[in-house]
């Protein structure tokens, strides 16, 4: 499934339009988002839990040359899924 796709679900599961439904899957990417970005956990219970960690600059090495390059620290979104996710998953 794609964006798309999920904005068309969601228009016919709830009702609303399809520009609706765009603006409120969009506000809910932009939101999340946004509070990964302070740095905050978002947790959806029963559905999973967003956070973001941390990764320290290393040294790593060009695989074409072999000669060790730097690699820089970076933030990356992380995604754990919530019992119920799993249990529907795993039917």
């Amino acid at each position: 499934m794609n964006k798309q796709e999920l904005i068309g679900s969601v228009a016919e599961v709830t009702g609303l339009s399809r520009s609706d439904a765009i603006k409120a899957v969009d506000s809910v990417f932009e939101i999340i988002s946004d509070r990964l970005q302070r740095g905050d956990e978002v947790r959806l219970v029963g559905f999973g839990t967003f956070t973001v960690s941390k990764r320290k600059a290393s040294t790593g090495r060009n695989p074409r040359t072999g000669e060790p390059m730097k690699i820089q620290a970076s933030s990356q979104p992380k995604f754990k899924p919530g019992k119920n996710l799993k249990d529907a998953v795993n039917v």
